[in-house]
Order: structure tokens, then C-alpha cells, then sequence
């Protein structure tokens, strides 16, 4: 299925890896250890695997990041089952009140992004340790995918809870909270590291086998987004005095320019459930970054599918070609009706049950039904209503979707440069919607605010939109998320409010697990709100 089976982690190898033998000050060579591991480039090599596994592994339990993002937004509401509890309420309402038991709703979440991050640690911490054997451009490969992916994970930690410990070193201290600021001065030279040492090989000469390895692209990609986000949220000039403005834009133009990417013709042939057999595949030349995913997964610690994406599904029923899921982030109206007439992009990230004449059944199951959920991220049935994860193989659909999570889209980084001022931004600008639109495209100008809104319909249900709220000002996310709107519990009609001052409240960040702050005896503190 994938052309890099390169995710699939030997958990025995690491859990030995990460063992520290103390009582014996001498070297074991019956098994690998941390003693005797870090030798050789086939050992960073096994070790670098571990690495890329721990990323993929990060929303395996818990509150996957995608899933947060949307029913966080004004994208979605908390949705699941009617005699579900409240805690995906309360993660869509701000409002600790709605769930109060659910005081560690991100424990797993927490959990796994500093299990990656030990990971990343402990392999740069013992590269030095390697024999090289003189190829030096080989390590700085290798560190440089480890850098970009422990960016990555601190990158959405920040932003999830804001105040988080800073680890760089495999560490069993109890370790205080860093401030933000600390924590992306590590994220920008982590990412200019990364984007300074890979190979600059574009997307139309890659060797096939090696996608889904961080490139150079996907470094420099991630840096604008992350100036993006910091810069606008902490209403600073410049990304901790490490990339300003300027380098944020060259580097953007770096990946227009050099990286061989490009829009693919037609915006529904992007997901597989909008195009069926028009679906141009994973890797495609748009994907500038994704986490990949296979059905592998079984029961027995193979995490190799993508666990998160069943939240999204139909409640319960599989209606071909959508497969069976729970009910989660059922997608805001407001969000169907932006879209103006002729935009492709409508129903090819939205489900509309009653415009597709799907036959759902289980609506007094249904918590916050709207008639609509997200269709870009969507497990998949055939018209025997089997799920096409269980019929390739997969052990379950619950476990073993197979559907890459696409990160950057090369869609984006035309829009982040036209933000920043590129040279070419209404051209940037016009390709976008050009694409979406077709014949009904008419010109309009390049602009923020045009921008913003531009995104807020190209990355519908991607993961985006959230952080592209809060970082225009938290008064202005508090007011485009807060409503007062009718959904169906059950099937009755109910209203449904999210509060702005809820919103403000929380500064839009996420409770931290109190279990944290229990087994840090209080070191670690509670943020605003929760």
C-alpha cells in the first residue's frame, strides 16, 4: 500500500533502546541497549524509524490534534452520540462546566507527543556517538528529519496548551513550564535547521520510494506557518528574533520557486471519498507534507492506521460510500452556506445527508446533528456497507483507516506567501480559487482579509481554520466561534450556545491533564479558564 513502509516500529527494539542498565558498568552485547545501540548509521538509521513511528503514534488515543482543530473552530460542534457524555461539549464550549469529570480528556494526547518527543531526544543526543564513517551529510540528514518532527510535536503542544515543559534532553526531572516564547525559539531552530540541511531534490525528480520522508519543502513550509501563527497570536514582528517577515516570505518562495510542486487539477480528486476512482492518491504532487498511515494496525501494538479519522464517520451507519463512524464534529451550517455558488470545494469537504440523499437512520443517536460532517476525512464503506479498511485487511475500522493525514498542502503555501506580500500574490491568489471555482471565477483582490476567508473554505475539516482564527486576536476568534444556534439532540430540536467570553477566558487553549499537575506535585500550573 505504501510506497515507504518506513513507519513500522520493532516496539521491542526501542523499549530496550530506552533501558539504562546502571548496576552494570559494563557493555551487554546480548541485546540493544543504550549502551551499545548508537553505533553505527544502520542504528541511527532503526532509531530515526522510531522517530517517524512516534509521530504517527501522537493521536493514536486521546483528542487527536485534526479533530481538537475542527470542533474547537466554527467549522464544527462536539457532535458523538446522544447518551455520549459531555466532554467533547465542553472542548467545543470552552466551558469546563459542561463536563467537569473530564479533567484529563487530553491525558493520552499529552502523553504520546512527549513519548515522540523522548524519542527525537534520545537520538540527537547520541549522534555524536555514531560512526560515520566521514559522511557527514548523511547525519545532518538524519538529524534534520529528527529536529523538523520534534518541532512539529512542540509546534501543536504550544498551541493545544501554551504553557508546557521545554524538554530537549531524555530527562526524568520534573521539569517547570517554559514560556511560549521559549518553546518556539526551539521550534524556529529546530525547522531552520532542518531546512538548511536537507537536500533541496524537488517533488518531480524524487525517488518515488523515499515519499514521506521530510524534505526541505516541508521544513520550510512549516516555518511560515509557524511565523504565522506566533507572530499573530503573540502580536509580535518577527519569530522570536530567529526568521523575520522577510525570510519567513523567501523561504515560501523557496518552495514555490524550487520545489516542484503544484496544484492538482481537480480539488476533489484530492480525497478519496469526494472522488472515488478519480482520487489522484496519497503523495500527489499538492502533498508538500503528510503523516501516513497504513491498515496494518491490529490489537497487539501495531499503530499503524489512522485512529482518529473514525470520530469524523456517519453516526454509526455506513452509507455507501461513507463507512460507519461516531458522529463527532458535525459540521457548523454556517460553514455549508459560505461557500458561493460554483465553488467545487462545497460538497467535496462536506457531507450534506440531504443533498447526496443519504438514508441516515440513527439521527435519536445523534448528539448535535446538523445534516452535515466532514467529508475530506471520512472512513469509507462499499455498497455492501463493508469498510474498506476491514476489506483490505485491516483488523478493524476503528483502527486500520488507511488515509494519510495531509499536513501542508502545496495550496497553502500560495496562500501563506500571498499573505506575507509575495511579489506574485494575486496570482498566488487567483490559482487557488481559480481551481475551485472554474468557470464561475471572477477576480477579486488580494487582500488579508480576502486571504483569510479564501482559507477558511480551501482548508475546511483540515486541521487550519482554528489557528487561523486565534491568530488575527483572540477577541477575534471569540467572535466568529460564539453562536447561539439549533442542533438535534436525539432528534429535538435544542440550542445550542458557545459563550465569547468563554472563549477569551481560556485565551483558546486546552486544559492540561490534571494528572500532569498531580504527578508534578503542582510544579506544572493549570492554564486560565480550566
Amino acid at each position: 500500500m505504501k510506497n515507504l513502509k518506513f513507519y513500522m516500529l520493532v516496539t521491542a527494539l526501542l523499549s530496550l533502546i530506552a533501558c539504562n542498565k546502571d548496576f552494570l558498568d559494563s557493555e551487554d552485547v546480548t541485546s540493544a541497549t543504550e549502551q551499545n545501540f548508537y553505533k553505527t548509521p544502520n542504528d541511527a538509521w532503526k532509531a530515526l524509524v522510531g522517530v517517524y513511528d512516534g509521530l504517527q503514534r501522537v493521536w493514536a488515543s486521546g483528542v487527536a490534534f485534526p479533530v481538537a482543530s475542527a470542533i474547537m473552530s466554527d467549522e464544527a460542534f462536539g457532535g458523538t452520540g446522544n447518551a455520549d457524555g459531555f466532554g467533547y461539549q465542553m472542548m467545543d464550549e470552552f466551558d469546563k462546566l459542561r463536563s467537569p469529570s473530564d479533567e484529563n480528556m487530553f491525558g493520552d494526547t499529552w502523553n504520546l507527543y512527549y513519548k515522540a518527543i523522548y524519542r527525537a531526544n534520545m537520538l540527537l543526543s547520541h549522534l555524536d556517538g555514531v560512526d560515520w564513517k566521514g559522511n557527514d551529510s548523511l547525519r545532518r540528514t538524519y538529524e534534520a528529519e529528527t529536529r523538523f518532527i520534534r518541532a512539529y510535536c512542540y509546534f501543536d503542544m504550544v498551541r493545544l496548551w501554551g504553557n508546557i515543559p521545554l524538554i530537549t534532553k531524555p530527562t526524568t526531572d520534573n521539569v517547570p513550564q517554559a514560556s511560549p516564547d521559549s518553546v518556539y525559539k526551539l521550534i524556529a531552530d529546530d525547522l531552520v535547521f532542518a531546512a538548511s540541511n536537507l537536500p533541496a531534490t524537488s517533488y518531480g525528480v524524487q525517488d518515488p520510494s523515499s515519499r514521506g520522508r521530510i524534505t526541505k519543502w516541508a521544513a520550510e513550509s512549516l516555518l511560515g506557518r509557524v511565523f504565522l501563527c506566533y507572530t499573530g497570536y503573540y502580536n509580535k514582528a518577527d519569530l522570536v528574533g530567529t526568521v523575520s517577515k522577510s525570510q519567513a516570505l523567501a523561504y515560501l518562495e523557496d518552495v514555490i520557486s524550487n520545489g516542484g510542486f503544484g496544484l492538482v487539477d481537480k480539488f476533489a480528486n484530492l480525497w478519496p471519498a469526494a472522488s472515488l476512482n478519480n482520487y489522484v492518491g496519497e503523495d500527489n504532487k499538492e502533498t508538500v507534507f503528510a503523516i501516513k498511515y497504513t491498515f496494518t494496525s491490529d490489537w497487539n501494538g501495531n499503530v499503524d492506521g489512522n485512529q482518529w479519522m473514525v470520530l469524523f464517520g456517519i453516526r454509526v451507519q455506513s452509507i455507501y460510500p461513507y463507512g460507519m463512524g461516531w458522529g463527532g464534529a458535525t459540521v457548523n451550517p454556517k460553514l455549508w452556506n459560505a461557500f458561493p455558488a460554483g465553488d467545487s470545494r462545497r460538497s467535496a469537504s462536506i457531507i450534506s445527508i440531504v443533498d447526496e440523499g443519504l438514508n441516515f437512520q440513527n439521527i435519536k443517536d445523534q448528539r448535535e446533528y446538523t445534516g452535515y460532517c466532514i467529508k475530506k476525512y471520512t472512513p469509507m464503506a462499499d455498497e455492501a456497507g463493508r469498510s474498506l479498511a476491514e476489506k483490505m485487511g485491516g483488523a478493524s475500522f476503528m483502527i486500520s483507516q488507511y488515509q494519510d493525514y495531509v499536513s501542508i498542502r502545496y495550496a497553502d503555501v500560495l496562500l501563506m506567501a500571498a499573505e506575507l506580500g509575495a511579489g506574485g500574490a494575486q496570482n498566488y491568489f487567483d490559482d487557488v480559487r481559480r481551481r475551485a471555482l472554474g468557470t464561475s471565477f471572477v477576480q477579486v483582490p488580494v487582500s488579508k482579509a480576502n486571504i483569510i476567508n479564501e482559507r477558511r473554505l480551501e482548508f475546511a475539516g483540515e486541521g487550519i481554520r482554528y489557528w487561523d482564527l486565534l491568530r488575527q486576536g483572540i477577541n477575534v476568534a471569540a467572535s466568529a466561534i460564539a453562536e447561539s444556534v439549533t442542533v438535534q439532540n436525539g432528534g429535538v430540536n435544542t440550542t445550542k450556545t458557545i459563550l465569547a467570553s468563554k472563549v477569551i477566558e481560556t485565551k483558546g487553549l486546552v486544559q492540561i491533564p490534571y494528572t500532569q499537575i498531580t504527578l508534578s506535585d503542582n510544579v506544572l500550573k493549570q492554564n486560565a479558564g480550566w
